[in-house]
Parts: structure tokens; sequence; C-alpha cells
């Protein structure tokens, strides 16, 4: 869910981080540009003010003279571009110079620049000229009237070069970009605080709803952190937890009361049905299948006995020798083997793992009975026992008819036999014996097709001490 969760974060930040910044760069190329606008029109209209007394007189030859002021304005422009290196000039209506700095700066036929002049000439000074960005190589141009007796006489133009404006535009975003990205990294920092806040309490559900489905059923979350309205379903789950718990163990006792129960009666029953057989002629097939019945019924409660035992018996856990322990099972059901011709053969190196000796003791037996059970004379039972990372494994494989995949699905239910098995003697409840006893230690049991044809089970314990789960925290962090 964090994979999920924290990406959108980052975009929707990123996305108002982006919506901020954008017009914040505009706005500060345009207040740079602005300044410099400004002082163009400062400098323009001084010499416009200049220009505006400048006149010319004609001598006895006829050619005009240009009298002091003209003089004056020529060398201000001159000294404006030599200092600041800016294009300057004052221009007649017919385009002809009153003065100019550098001598070649002319007005052209088009362009920005006579744009520019078209506007002056109508008494508006370009005072909002094309914005210029940091990648363009443009120049930016200002022009003022010059006006003389309610009328434009001249126009005044400067044409300044925009490296340092620009330069200074540029750096002005490099800014915005690292505070951008300083803000990113905070939200970034913000968000993995967030989602772990809000997560962490889920993730502790998860394991816990975990633990109690396979089998840990005093696992419980202490609700201290996250979202108020985590900590009411955490509340909720423990309130959950506890009414299963409560439902389960009074089933437990009630199958356990009952099975104990029924045993005396059940024995007292048996003991006159044999001393019935005394009275009936020898070989009574009625008698016979009463007898049958009635130990087939005391097994199916000696296993309910031993189901509800299994299930309610905490697993005392130790570091355990379990091939060692794999092969004195095999051992012991060697005779059995023998008696119906299938051949047992045991791969138990030395290998460790975490378990409680009596119960996964039990728990194989029942695996290593089952195969028996349903395996011909002349094929073969084999136990293995390895070493699978950070799990001890036995696989029992057995060489009988095996199950279909509907029925793997199913195997291990209680009371829950193949239909093509019902001839084979057994309760039904073994293996729901077996997968009670390895779950409260921390184990798994489980099924597949053997190859050519059989059945696997896997039976695996961990190598290393389980973690206590009783109680999980959402600890405020």
């Amino acid at each position: 869910m964090r994979a999920r969760l924290l990406p959108l974060l980052i975009v929707l930040m990123a996305g108002v981080l982006l919506a901020l910044g954008f017009p914040l760069a505009v706005s500060v190329a345009s207040a740079q540009q602005q300044k410099v606008v400004v002082d163009r029109i400062d400098d323009t209209a001084r010499f416009a003010s200049l220009a505006q007394f400048v006149t010319t007189r004609a001598s006895e030859d006829g050619v005009d003279v240009t009298d002091e002021r003209q003089q004056t304005l020529q060398k201000e422009l001159a000294r404006y571009h030599d200092v600041y290196g800016i294009k300057a000039g004052v221009f007649y209506r017919n385009l002809d110079p009153m003065g100019r700095a550098p001598g070649d700066f002319r007005v052209p036929g088009d362009g920005q620049l006579r744009s520019a002049f078209d506007e002056a000439m109508y008494s508006r000074g370009s005072h909002d000229p094309p914005q210029v960005w940091p990648w363009q190589q443009g120049r930016l141009v200002v022009a003022s009237p010059v006006v003389r007796d309610g009328d434009v006489v001249a126009v005044v133009v400067t044409e300044s070069p925009t490296g340092a404006m620009r330069a200074k535009t540029l750096r002005g975003w490099l800014i915005i970009a690292a505070g951008e990205a300083a803000a990113m990294l905070l939200a970034v920092g913000a968000a993995l605080r967030l989602t772990g806040w809000v997560l962490r309490p889920v993730r502790v559900l998860d394991a816990t709803t975990h633990d109690i489905a396979t089998g840990r059923l005093k696992s419980r979350v202490a609700a201290a952190g996250g979202p108020p309205e985590l900590r009411r379903l955490a509340r909720s789950f423990n309130e959950m937890a506890d009414n299963v718990e409560d439902v389960l163990e009074q089933q437990r006792a009630f199958v356990a009361d009952a099975s104990h129960q029924l045993r005396n009666p059940l024995a007292a029953l048996l003991l006159r049905i044999e001393v019935l057989s005394y009275e009936l002629p020898e070989g009574n097939e009625e008698i016979a299948s009463v007898r049958a019945e009635g130990k087939r019924l005391a097994r199916v409660l000696d296993d309910l006995l031993d189901l509800a035992l299994a299930e309610h018996t905490a697993a005392d856990l130790r570091l355990t020798d379990i091939g060692e322990l794999a092969a004195e099972r095999v051992e012991a059901w060697r005779l059995t083997a023998d008696e119906k011709g299938v051949r047992l053969v045991a791969d138990c190196p030395a290998v460790t793992g975490w378990a409680d000796p009596v119960a996964l003791s039990s728990a194989l037996d029942a695996v290593v009975d089952n195969a028996l059970k349903f395996t011909p004379e002349g094929q073969e039972v084999r136990v293995t026992v390895r070493a699978n990372g950070g799990s001890t494994s036995v696989e029992v494989t057995d060489g009988g008819p095996g199950l279909r995949a509907e029925e793997l699905a199913r195997i291990g239910d209680r009371f829950w036999r193949s239909g093509r098995h019902q001839n084979v003697k057994g309760s039904g409840l073994g293996l729901s014996i077996s997968r009670a006893l390895l779950t409260a230690g921390g184990g798994s049991i489980a099924y597949a097709h053997h190859e050519p044809h059989g059945l696997k089970v896997t039976v695996r314990v961990p190598r290393t001490a389980p973690a206590p789960t009783t109680v999980q925290g959402l600890t405020e962090r």
C-alpha cells in the first residue's frame, strides 16, 4: 500500500510546488526586465529634455550649422554609450539623426526598433517591451518622444544588451529551483513520515491477522498509535479476536469434555459386547460388526481428544535435531512398513530447527502412518530432511494413488476423507491433528502431487527462534 500511496502524495506535492514555482519564476523575470525598462525610460527622458532645445541655423553658404546644445546632446550620448555599452540616438521624424552613439546606429525599416520608433511618434513611450527570457539573445528597445510646442519633433531610442538582465533572472530562477528542491525534499520526508504513521497500524493489523489465521490466537494489537480511526479499528479487532478465541475455547472444551465423557460409557458398552459374544456362536457376523464399529468409535473419540489438546496446548519450542528425530520416527514405523511390504527409505542428515519435539514426533507419525496406509505393496515411502533457507523441511513422499487437484485443497480438513479411500481405516482427523501441532510451534504442513503418482507432504519448522507475537504494538514514533 505504501508503494501506491507514497508516489501519489509526491506527485500531488510536486504539482503544488510547480504551480507555485512557475508564476514566481515569471514574476522574477518580469521584475528584472521592468527594472531595466524603468532605468531606460529615465535615460530617454533625460535625453529628450536635452533634445527639446536643439535648433539649427543656416550659414551663409546654405549649410546647416549645429548649435552648442546639439553638440552637448551628442557628447552625452557618446559618454552614455561608452560607460554602459547601450546604443542611444535621437532621430527626427524622417529618421535623420539629431545625435547618436555609436555613429552607425540607425533606425531600420522594420523590426522591433522601428516599431518602438513608430509608437513614440504617436506620443506613446514603449514602456512595455516584449519579455526577454534567459534563453533568448534579444536586445531591449525603449523609445520616448521629443515634444516641442505640443508636436513630436523627434524620438529618443535606446537599444540595451540583455546579458546582465538575463543572468540576474537566471540566478533568481536557480534560487527558486533550489528552494523548490529543498521544499520537495522536506515534502518527501513529511510524506514518508505521514505514510509510515498511517500505514504502520495497517501492517501491524495485517501481521496480527496472519498470526491468528495460522493458529496463534493469543496475538493482539496494542492500539497506541496511528490515526484515531485505525486505533478504534485495532480495539474492535482485539474485541473480535477475544470473542473468536472464547468461542473456539468453548468448542475445544466441549469436544474434549464430550470425548472424555463418552469414552467411559463406550468402554463399558464394548465390554458388554465382549461378554455377550460368549453367549453367541463363535464367528457371529453381527457381533463382529458391532465390535468393529465400537473400536472405530473409540479411535474417533481418542483423535477428537488429541485434536482438542493439540489446539489448546502451548508449544514447548527448543532447538532440535530434525534429522535425528525424523530418523527415529522412521525406525519406529519400519516394522509396520515391512508387514505391508512397503519400502520405507530415510534420508535424514543432521539439520537443526526450532520445534516442539513431542508435537513434531506426533505430526510425523500421522504423516508417515497416512503414507503407509495408502501405499500398495512393493511401492516406496521416502522421508527426506533438508535445510531450505530459513526453514527445515521434512518431505514424506509415497507411491500411492495420490489425490486430485480439488481433493488437495481439502486434505487436512476435519473428518474429510477422499471418496475413493473410504474403505481404508481412519477417522479423518490425523492430518488435522498434525496441522494443529505444527501451527502451535510456528511450523506448517503442505500437500502436493508426487510424480509419477502419489502424494508429497512437506512439514516445515523455522531454523531460528520465532519472535514472540502475543501483542504487536502501534506505538507513536
